[in-house]
């Protein structure tokens, strides 16, 4: 739910945006029972913090990742260590250095995912060239054109 961006508002709605999400949908898409999705949702109600965080979390947006290349976008995805500092702005030093504008870049939370990327989505392809130098970036693991 976090990471689509779900809410729930006071009725105990499950929204993306103004979208409601049945119960069935959210259990469905999350390998469980109905019943576990509408006792969640009376959990999360019954809990202050828990109201409080979910009643106000929105979606991200539309991420072009899997869709830049039809775009005519570059797009790179660097699998880091979230606990380095500057990899964000390292890897953006080497794209503006080229004089390559960014349309979007999206972090997963490391703390939701084990393995956290940063997707860099860019307005032209990026030169393979720069590969070895993301890699180069303290913290880097693993770098995929995309």
């Amino acid at each position: 739910m976090i990471e689509l961006g779900l809410r729930i508002d006071e009725e105990g709605r499950i929204l993306c945006g103004d979208v409601e999400i049945k119960e069935v949908s959210l259990a469905r898409a999350a390998g469980v029972d109905r019943r576990v999705a509408v006792s969640t949702v009376a959990s999360i109600l019954s809990d202050r913090t828990l109201h409080k965080l979910f009643s106000g979390i929105q979606p991200a947006g539309a991420l072009l990742k899997g869709i830049a290349k039809d775009l005519g976008f570059g797009a790179v995805e660097l699998e880091a260590n979230a606990k380095k500092p500057s990899i964000i702005a390292r890897a953006t030093a080497l794209l503006a250095d080229r004089k390559i504008s960014i349309r979007q870049i999206y972090a997963k939370d490391p703390e939701l995912f084990e393995n956290p990327t940063l997707s860099i989505i860019t307005e032209r392809p990026i030169p393979g060239s720069l590969i070895p130098k993301f890699m180069e970036i303290p913290g880097v693991k693993k770098v995929s054109m995309l």
